[in-house]
């Protein structure tokens, strides 16, 4: 599903973000990437969905190898990614209802195919009843899970997350992890960076932990391992 085999990342000022990092990460799992700030966390997970290549080594996502990719096959592979992040990212002046739909719109989705997928995931995140609202009509928590039903309406096969919880009250940050967990029951593929102590040590996924710029630990059922 995702590999990576001795990637490092220079930026172009000198700083090394990650260093000889090898891993593995399986169909369906749900894994938490964690580490003191400025780590390479960041750079781990923007590496998956292409936003960077590696400066060395290989990734391969689905089968995919995303450093050599050629940029007219880039929307192809990220269709098959989807990304949520911590501050949502909505689009101000669509309502929840073409915020998700614009997923599907701008990888020329049949139209009558959109409504009823679209639809279908607002349902699943609780949130049918708000298709018609704007993101600022919607509280933080809601606007996460209509993050998420745009991150998850073209089917993806894996899911980043960064820190999607970072700016939710604790209540409310139970509720997406939830959410997350039942998306993952159903086949996706989850990686989720995330400072939450109570969330990782409570859910118990697998954990890899990232230091200046290299895995330190990989565990199953992991736990945080940092005082916050």
């Amino acid at each position: 599903m995702i590999e990576m085999h001795d990637i490092w990342k220079t930026y172009a000022d000198g700083t090394t973000a990650l260093q000889g990092v090898n891993l593995v990460i399986d169909r369906n799992e749900f894994v938490y990437v964690v580490g003191p700030s400025g780590a390479g966390k960041s750079t781990f997970m923007k590496l998956i969905y292409r936003e960077e290549v590696p400066t060395k080594g290989q990734i391969s996502v689905n089968g995919f190898n995303i450093g050599k990719l050629k940029h007219r096959k880039i929307p192809f592979v990220r269709r098959n990614i989807g990304v949520i992040f911590q501050d949502y990212r909505l689009l101000p002046k669509l309502t929840a209802f073409e915020n998700v739909a614009f997923a599907m719109e701008v990888i020329e989705t049949p139209r009558r195919l959109i409504r009823k997928r679209t639809m279908e995931v607002l349902e699943l995140v609780g949130l049918k009843h708000k298709a018609g609202s704007l993101p600022a009509q919607l509280s933080g928590g809601e606007q996460q899970r209509i993050a998420i039903a745009r991150a998850i309406v073209n089917n993806p096969s894996v899911i980043v997350a960064d820190e999607p919880t970072g700016n939710l009250d604790p209540e409310t940050s139970w509720g997406i992890m939830n959410l997350l967990e039942e998306i993952n029951f159903r086949g996706t593929t989850i990686v989720m960076a995330t400072h939450n102590k109570e969330i990782v040590n409570t859910m118990r996924k697998r954990v890899i932990a990232i230091e200046n710029g290299s895995i330190v630990r990989d565990q199953q059922r992991g736990e945080y391992g940092y005082e916050i």
